[in-house]
């Protein structure tokens, strides 16, 4: 008896023809190569295959008749499902497993399977699997899978790991006992098309143990043809439903319907535009046919659009919809308001999109569908009609004036078209064009080859730009004009305009008569022959060896062993703050406060990606360039916050003052499991780096028990003088005490803050991992903002400040409800501007406790983060304000925020005077005294051994 008998069908009704033998090879191949040897392939023949399918299988069963058996099903068994139980009945492996041709299991698939089935002694064994996606056959996983198999585990029951039977998990690269099987009468249902749907849950649901692989074990899924089968996916699923509400588990049932809804029915909204008109009325008539349940409301509101459009058989709205589907920021459709303030789709479509902003946009602001409804030609010249969604609160008084304008793709060129015929028709505008394209439209004919279609309206002085919006199958027929590229006609003679893949209307130049092709081969035989081939190789190393040269490692190369041996420039000094990200923090307060004291520096600020904002009396450096590398080597002073590049060594006459950007509340440095599991070089590395610093700043003696411990800084490095960038709190604490809140900083003036409105400033921590520090990643926050515009919008203002590593996804809400300040460069003077701070784990509530204002702590994962992170201190026990688990706690504190402030008061005053003992306001002033002024050391640590290449 083998181990694995693999069945694999042909020929049977609902299968994919064409290329069907392929199919089957490629499946078979893969149980042949399986490192586990004691692995079948049952092959089981329907008698209506096609003769190259039956040619195939004969030839793989000859090729190894001791592991490819080849069963031919009697002519009666003619669908899918009774071929795969025609498979099961001669299956005699202790396991079996069932492929779809084209599907190929992983080199290492069954052996993952047999051992975790025997290690568990589980009937079902599953494990991931993946689906070819897109034209270039890439691979890619559901992204549900990440959660169901992030580790391998074994459940007693099914709905211990629900997903099984709430997605289509168990539709391939799963594994069954062949006795649990036969012992549970588990057949597939021979008159349902995808009845692998139903088997799957069915399967789960009648064995006990299950075991979970997280390993990749099929690859090649199919995507299945939605529109073609949606009377089949919805039969199949709702087949498992039932079962789900017989078990008693009207839950899953319902987290199906929803999974059902994302799964299918979304996507196949969104290819809506993809599909030829006939084809679109057809599939929307069966949506209405056979979508009898209502639409789950905890869909997202564009996707309950899509789907109740789907359900009403409606395929115009559908492909409205599925544009907004790709595009949420766009209007799609003309938006109402009811008298409960709610926004709805349409009038025939009273789906709620308040969440979606768009009442809020204004014309020339809002991105307006411009639906294509016509391109042809006519006596010679591109014919082009359509229709701008206009919603009643976008529209502008005046008359319009519209343009037709085309702009090479990649480039600057563009091209105006007047458009003649321009008129407000209901919700929207109706414009038609007519672009003599030959006469006016002049392309190089050498890299501007595709023009790319838009509509500029224009009322009361305020423009409108929008794309043109069409299904593919819009341009039919020979819509062609003569081009006339400025280098000749061969470089191109026909406009031919097309659909692009984001569904707009573009032009391009191609070449149709024969001047033209012949031109097109010869530059393509003069690029692509042997010399031209050698030529492009030899370019590609060039570009390689340049790029090597401008690359980080050979720059800490050249700097290390040349720059650093360059002599001193006096009174330099290089500033930098959060890695160059912003002109702000403790270095610009030592900067300001040297250039008030008049001192002879001269100070370089280098910057990240723009010097926007940067100080222009100093110079400015871009991070990692070589004008960088070389103030560095030759700075007497170095200022940060955060840490220059580890691998630059310090130079021997450099004193490196770092301010350092915090109190920790999460453990840093040495105390970090991460920096504890890394290996000795990696250990060594971070130490070299800290070892450069000659003086580190702190504002209390936690700094001293935390951070310079877990950096193991000696004594006569620290300086305990507090942060600079303090000062302006302690300032504006004492204005507020002696002046009033009123009238408030300049700031708040240039955010359109009105004065009636408290300010709340959301500023949570850093939740991503060490390597997060290249790019900017952008996170959902954890208080829904959306929430607090409709609860609080009337009386506060939120502030929402993302770490400098990451940048905040914020919804769109009223205006002056809720402000992203996350790019403003100083973040004192937004402290200063708050009135209450929420925050999670970041350190600026350390800083925040010095105004004397309320803090609420919104933690909802604060046993998990100081479990996984580790924390120096109970947050609960010496937060200097309520912590919060929940929402509906934050906004009750809101809700009673003078008595939460008066009764915070005393708590918030001793967690101040513990983590700010040395904020005194002058921090900077003795900082530059102790650095900078005369009396100083100048003491610097001698680093030839420093950080190292």
């Amino acid at each position: 008896m083998t181990d694995f008998s693999c069945v694999i069908t042909a020929g049977g009704d609902g299968e994919a023809a064409g290329d069907a033998a392929d199919a089957l090879r490629a499946s078979v191949d893969s149980v042949l190569g399986q490192s586990l040897r004691a692995a079948e392939a049952l092959v089981v023949l329907a008698s209506t295959a096609d003769a190259p399918t039956r040619t195939a299988a004969r030839a793989l069963a000859d090729r190894a008749p001791d592991r490819v058996r080849l069963i031919h099903a009697d002519p009666a068994v003619r669908t899918t499902g009774a071929l795969r139980n025609a498979g099961l009945d001669a299956a005699t492996g202790r396991y079996v497993l069932v492929l779809t041709p084209g599907e190929r299991l992983h080199r290492h698939g069954c052996r993952n399977l047999w051992q975790a089935g025997e290690r568990s002694r589980a009937d079902l064994v599953a494990g991931r699997w993946s689906r070819t996606v897109g034209e270039g056959g890439k691979e890619q996983e559901p992204p549900w899978q990440d959660e169901l198999y992030a580790r391998s585990r074994t459940v007693a029951r099914f709905d211990e790991a629900s997903q099984l039977v709430v997605r289509d998990a168990l539709v391939t690269g799963f594994c069954l006992r062949r006795e649990a099987a036969r012992r549970h009468g588990l057949r597939y249902e021979e008159d349902l098309a995808h009845g692998e749907i139903l088997f799957g849950p069915l399967a789960a649901v009648a064995v006990g143990r299950i075991a979970l692989v997280r390993r990749l074990i099929v690859t090649g899924r199919a995507v299945p043809d939605r529109p073609r089968d949606l009377t089949a996916l919805v039969a199949a699923h709702r087949r498992v439903a039932s079962t789900l509400d017989a078990l008693g588990l009207p839950a899953l049932s319902e987290e199906r319907e929803r999974a059902f809804v994302r799964d299918h029915l979304v996507p196949l909204a969104r290819s809506f535009p993809r599909l030829p008109a006939a084809r679109r009325t057809r599939t929307a008539a069966t949506a209405a046919r056979v979508l009898t349940v209502p639409v789950p409301q905890e869909l997202p509101a564009l996707e309950r659009v899509a789907v109740t459009l789907l359900a009403r058989g409606d395929a115009e709205g559908v492909v409205a919809a599925a544009y907004a589907l790709s595009r949420p920021a766009t209007v799609c459709a003309p938006v109402t308001t009811g008298e409960d303030g709610r926004v709805e789709w349409d009038e025939h479509c009273p789906v709620d999109v308040t969440e979606l902003g768009h009442q809020y946009r204004v014309f020339g602001e809002a991105r307006l569908m411009n639906r294509l409804t016509r391109c042809t030609a006519g006596q010679g010249r591109l014919l082009l009609e359509g229709r701008l969604v206009l919603p009643p609160h976008t529209a502008p008084d005046g008359p319009f004036t519209a343009t037709l304008e085309f702009r090479a793709r990649g480039g600057a060129r563009a091209v105006a078209f007047p458009v003649a015929d321009v008129r407000r028709d209901g919700n929207g505008i109706t414009w038609g064009a007519c672009a003599d394209v030959t006469r006016l439209l002049r392309p190089v004919g050498v890299r501007d080859t595709a023009w790319d279609a838009r509509l500029i309206v224009e009322a009361g002085g305020v423009r409108s730009v929008s794309d043109l919006f069409g299904p593919q199958d819009l341009v039919e027929g020979p819509v062609r004009f003569a081009a006339r590229p400025r280098l000749g006609p061969l470089a191109g003679d026909t406009w031919e305009p097309y659909i692009t893949l984001k569904d707009h209307l573009a032009l391009r130049l191609t070449a149709r008569r024969r001047p033209a092709r012949a031109t097109r081969r010869l530059v393509r035989y003069a690029t692509h022959f042997r010399p031209a081939r050698k030529a492009k190789l030899l370019l590609r190393a060039l570009r390689k060896r340049a790029d090597r040269y401008r690359s980080r490692p050979f720059k800490a190369a050249a700097y290390n062993t040349w720059l650093t041996r360059l002599p001193v420039r006096k009174g330099s000094v290089v500033f930098e703050s959060h890695m160059g990200r912003c002109y702000g923090d403790s270095p610009r307060a030592l900067h300001e406060e040297i250039r008030r004291q008049g001192l002879k520096l001269h100070a370089t600020w280098s910057y990240d990606t723009s010097p926007a904002g940067f100080p222009a009396d100093a110079r400015l450096v871009r991070r990692w360039s070589w004008r960088y590398l070389w103030a560095l080597a030759r700075a007497e002073y170095w200022v940060d916050n955060q840490g220059f590049p580890q691998h630059l060594r310090k130079p021997a006459r450099t004193t490196y003052l770092q301010t350092w950007h915090g109190s920790a509340y999460k453990r840093m440095g040495f105390d970090e499991t991460r920096v504890r599991l890394q290996n000795a070089p990696q250990r060594e590395r971070l130490q070299q780096a800290v070892h450069r610093f000659d003086h580190f700043l702190v504002r209390s003696e936690h700094d001293v028990a935390t951070l310079a411990r877990a950096y193991r800084l000696p004594e006569d490095r620290l300086l305990r003088t507090g942060y600079p960038r303090n000062d302006a709190l302690i300032a504006e604490r004492v204005r507020a005490e002696t002046e009033g809140r009123l009238p408030r900083p300049p700031l708040a003036g240039a955010l359109g803050i009105d004065d009636h409105k408290k300010v709340v400033l959301y500023a949570p921590t850093f939740r991503g991992g060490p390597g997060a520090g290249g790019k900017q990643a952008r996170r959902r926050l954890l208080l829904d903002v959306r929430e607090f515009a409709e609860r609080f919008g009337d009386t506060y203002t939120l502030l929402v400040r993302a770490h400098y590593l990451e940048a905040a996804r914020l919804p769109v809400c009223p205006p002056g409800t809720v402000i992203d300040v996350s790019r403003h460069h100083d973040v004192s003077e937004i402290l200063a501007l708050a009135d209450v701070l929420v925050t999670d784990y970041s350190s600026i509530m350390f800083d925040f406790a010095l105004l004397d204002r309320p803090v609420i702590l919104y933690a909802p994962d604060l046993d998990a983060y100081a479990a996984e992170r580790g924390s120096y201190f109970d947050l609960r026990e010496k937060a200097p304000g309520p912590v919060t688990a929940t929402q509906e706690e934050l906004f009750a504190e809101l809700a009673e925020l003078k008595l939460s402030d008066i009764r915070c008061a005393p708590q918030r005053a001793a967690f101040a005077a513990e983590f700010g003992g040395y904020d005194r306001g002058d921090a900077a002033r003795r900082t530059v005294a102790a650095v900078f002024g005369p009396q100083s050391a100048h003491r610097t640590t001698d680093h030839q051994q420093g950080a190292g290449r």
